[in-house]
C-alpha cells in the first residue's frame, strides 16, 4: 500500500496517484463524511422539527404541500407541488418540461400570497426565475414500478412487500437539484454566511431531497386514504426507513470536479485523512474488528440486493458481494492481532478495487470518534494565485514533478483526443461529442486538463530556450494562453491532492467514474448506470425519518438492507 509523508496531524497519507485516480475514484462508496450522513447527524443531533404547515390536494394526489423545518437557529420551508402527469411525459432527460413534483427550500414563512408567487415559478424550473428567499429548486417524477403498487397494498391495509421495496427503493426520482444562486436563488456564499445550519457543502441540497422522500410517504397515505377510506392503513416506520429517493445524474455534474479542484482535493484530504488515521490504530480491539466486521457483512448483503438493468454493474456487484463476503470471513477467523494496515494489503492482493473500497467505508465507519470532525472541514476558500516571480526553469520542474501524469499521455495518437466536452445550446448543460464527426468542436469547453497542460509545457520549453530562465510573469505577458492554466498549476501544486489524473478527451474515457465519485461524498448508493455518460442511484435508503430527529438516533444506515422478515 504506497504512502506518502505524514500530514499535518500525523498520519501518512496516499500519494496523490492512489487518491486521485479516476477509477479508484469511480469506485468510491459512501462515508461517514458523506454529505447526507453529516447532515441527518445534525437534524438528530440538534433536534431539527419537521412540520406540516399546508397540505392541500386532489383526488389524483395534485396539489401543494408546505412543510416547516426548524432548527435551533432558524426555519426553513420546504414547497412542493404535485401534478397530474401524463405517463408518456413522464422522462429522465434534462430535455423535460413537465415532471410529476416540483419544489423549492426557501428561507422564511410561506403565505397565500408566497405561495402564488412560487406556483407561478418553481414548476417552469429552468424557465422560471425564483428570489433569494430561495435555496435549491428540485424535480422529481414517479416511479412507475413503485408508486401505484404502495398505494395499492396501503389501500387494502397491507404493506408493499419486501421484494417490491427491494426492485426499486424510492417512491420518486429526482432529475435535477439545482443551487448556489442558479435562476435568482441565494447564492452560496450568502448561504453559507447567513445559514449556518446548511453551511457545509451541498447541505441545502441534501435537505431538499429528504423533505421529497418525507413528502413521498405522505402522499402514497393520502391516495391510499382517498382510494380506501375504510381499509387503509400508513407504511410502517420500516417500510419508511427500506424507500429513500431515486436520482437520476448526467453528464451535467462531470464539470463540477474538473472546475472545483481545490474544493475536491479537500474532500479527497479529507476522506483520506480519515482513512489514515484509522490506519494509525495499530492495535485494534476486538470490538472494533467486530464492527469492521458487522459493516462488511452488511455491505455484501447490501449489494447482493442490489437490482439494477445494467448487466456490467450487476456483474460488478455480484463479485464484490462475494468478495466482501470473503474478506469478512478471512477477517473473522483471525486470531491473532491484527493491524489494519495488514488488512489493506491483504484486500490489495485478493480483491479488486470495489471490494477495496468498501473495505475503506467499512473502516472508516468503526471510528467516528476519529474522523466525524473532519466532516467540518469539507469547504475551502478557492482562490487561484498566480506566482509572477517564479523562475521558468522552477515552473517547468513544477510540471514535471506534480503533473506528470499528464505528461504520460502521448496526444498526437488519434484517441487521445478522440472525444471534446460542449454545452448544449437547448438546456446549457454539458455533452460529450466525437471529434471530427459530431457539430461543436468549436465551443469546446476547458475540461481537457491533460493536454492543456502537456501544451502548456511544451510552450514552456519552448520559450525558455529562447529567452533564458526568466520569470513566469514574463511567459504568461509572452503567451497570454496559458495565464489560467499556469496560475492553477501553481496553486494546485500546493496542495496534496486536486486534479483528478486522468486524461478526459480520451476516445474511451468514462464520465460516469466523475458521476459517482461526487454522487458517493454526496451519500448516495444503489449506483445503476444507463450509459456511460449517466447513472440512477438512490439517496437516502434506511436513513432516519422526519419523525426520529432525536439525539441518539442510530447513525448506522451505511450500506442500508431490507430485512427479509419485515412485515408484509
Amino acid at each position: 500500500m504506497s504512502e506518502a509523508a505524514p500530514d499535518a496531524n500525523g498520519p501518512s497519507l496516499r500519494p496523490a496517484a492512489v487518491a486521485m485516480d479516476l477509477e479508484r475514484l469511480g469506485r468510491q462508496f459512501p462515508t461517514r463524511l458523506s454529505f447526507m450522513r453529516v447532515l441527518t447527524r445534525a437534524m438528530c443531533r440538534e433536534r431539527w422539527r419537521i412540520e406540516r404547515e399546508h397540505f392541500e390536494l386532489d383526488d389524483d394526489g395534485a396539489g401543494c404541500a408546505v412543510y416547516r423545518i426548524a432548527t435551533p437557529r432558524h426555519s426553513y420551508r420546504m414547497v412542493l407541488f404535485a401534478h397530474a402527469l401524463d405517463p408518456a411525459q413522464r422522462s429522465d432527460r434534462v430535455i423535460a418540461e413537465a415532471w410529476d413534483v416540483t419544489a423549492t427550500l426557501c428561507d422564511g414563512p410561506v403565505d397565500a400570497e408566497r405561495r402564488r408567487f412560487l406556483a407561478r415559478q418553481v414548476p417552469r424550473q429552468e424557465a422560471g426565475r425564483l428570489d433569494s428567499a430561495c435555496l435549491v429548486l428540485t424535480r422529481a417524477n414517479r416511479s412507475s414500478r413503485q408508486f401505484d403498487r404502495v398505494v395499492a397494498a396501503l389501500a387494502a391495509g397491507a404493506q408493499p412487500s419486501v421484494d417490491q421495496l427491494t426492485e426499486v427503493g424510492y417512491l420518486y426520482r429526482t432529475t435535477a437539484v439545482y443551487g448556489s444562486g442558479k435562476f435568482g436563488m441565494s447564492e452560496w456564499r450568502h448561504v453559507q454566511r447567513h445559514h449556518p445550519d446548511l453551511a457545509r457543502p451541498f447541505a441545502a441540497e441534501m435537505l431538499a431531497c429528504f423533505m421529497l422522500r418525507h413528502f413521498s410517504f405522505e402522499q402514497v397515505e393520502f391516495l391510499a386514504r382517498r382510494a380506501s377510506p375504510d381499509t387503509a392503513c400508513t407504511l410502517d416506520p420500516e417500510a419508511r426507513r427500506s424507500l429513500g429517493v431515486g436520482n437520476a445524474t448526467g453528464l451535467g455534474m462531470a464539470p463540477f470536479l474538473i472546475n472545483h479542484p481545490l474544493l475536491i482535493g479537500q474532500w479527497i484530504l479529507q476522506r483520506e485523512t480519515a482513512l489514515a488515521r484509522v490506519l494509525d490504530d495499530r492495535t485494534p480491539s476486538q470490538d472494533r474488528r467486530a464492527r469492521v466486521c458487522t459493516v462488511l457483512a452488511r455491505a455484501a448483503e447490501h449489494l447482493a440486493q442490489v437490482e439494477i438493468d445494467d448487466p456490467e454493474q450487476t456483474e460488478c456487484n455480484t463479485r464484490t458481494s462475494e468478495q466482501v463476503r470473503s474478506l469478512h470471513r478471512w477477517l473473522a477467523s483471525q486470531r491473532h492481532p491484527l493491524d489494519w494496515r495488514s488488512v489493506m494489503r491483504h484486500a490489495e492482493r485478493t480483491a479488486a478495487v470495489e471490494a477495496q473500497q468498501v473495505l475503506e467505508s467499512a473502516l472508516i465507519e468503526a471510528y467516528p470518534e476519529r474522523v466525524d470532525e473532519l466532516a467540518e472541514a469539507m469547504t475551502v476558500e478557492e482562490d487561484y494565485q498566480l506566482s509572477p516571480t517564479m523562475r521558468g526553469s522552477a515552473l517547468l520542474e513544477l510540471i514535471e514533478t506534480h503533473y506528470d501524469w499528464a505528461l504520460a499521455y502521448d496526444f498526437n495518437a488519434p484517441d487521445a483526443a478522440g472525444v471534446f466536452w460542449y454545452r448544449s445550446e437547448e438546456k446549457l448543460e454539458p455533452r460529450l461529442g466525437i471529434r471530427g464527426v459530431d457539430p461543436g468542436e468549436e465551443r469546446e469547453m476547458r475540461l481537457g486538463l491533460a493536454r492543456e497542460i502537456a501544451s502548456c509545457h511544451q510552450a514552456l520549453v519552448s520559450f525558455l530556450k529562447q529567452a533564458g530562465d526568466v520569470t513566469t510573469a514574463e511567459f504568461v505577458l509572452r503567451h497570454p494562453q496559458w495565464r489560467y492554466t499556469v496560475r492553477r498549476l501553481q496553486t494546485l501544486a500546493q496542495t496534496p491532492y486536486g486534479e483528478i489524473q486522468a486524461n478526459l478527451l480520451a476516445a474511451d474515457v468514462m464520465p460516469i467514474h466523475l458521476l459517482r465519485c461526487k454522487l458517493a461524498f454526496m451519500g448516495v448508493t444503489k449506483f445503476d448506470p444507463r450509459s456511460r455518460l449517466w447513472v440512477r442511484n438512490t439517496m437516502f435508503q434506511g436513513a432516519p425519518l422526519a419523525e426520529e430527529l432525536e439525539p441518539g438516533c442510530a447513525d448506522d444506515w451505511s450500506f442500508p438492507v431490507l430485512r427479509r422478515d419485515a412485515r408484509s
